[in-house]
């Protein structure tokens, strides 16, 4: 076999690759794109709006509720944790 056979087999072998990667990335995005679509049921904003009400100790409107993969929720507790400050007292 010739040296140029053997490079176009390559190419083409890692255009179909790439094509199928691309495709596999589309399926993904649309995926999500359908999931942040999707309406929040009105009895999560009603448990949200109870959970805000009772840290805050008062009643609070909810404006905003977006849903997030586990990931995020992962690094927004990451973050509440070592933003964490103890304070010594002073002796």
């Amino acid at each position: 076999m010739s040296p140029e056979v053997s490079t176009e087999q390559e190419l083409l072998a890692a255009i179909r690759e790439l094509t199928d990667r691309v495709a596999a990335l589309e399926a993904e995005v649309a995926a999500v794109r359908a999931r942040q679509e999707q309406d929040i049921p009105e009895e999560v904003v009603l448990a949200i709006s109870a959970a805000v009400a009772s840290f805050l100790g008062h009643r609070a409107k909810v404006k905003q509720v977006h849903y997030r993969t586990g990931q995020a929720w992962a690094q927004q507790g990451r973050v509440a944790v070592q933003g964490h400050r103890i304070i010594h007292g002073a002796r």
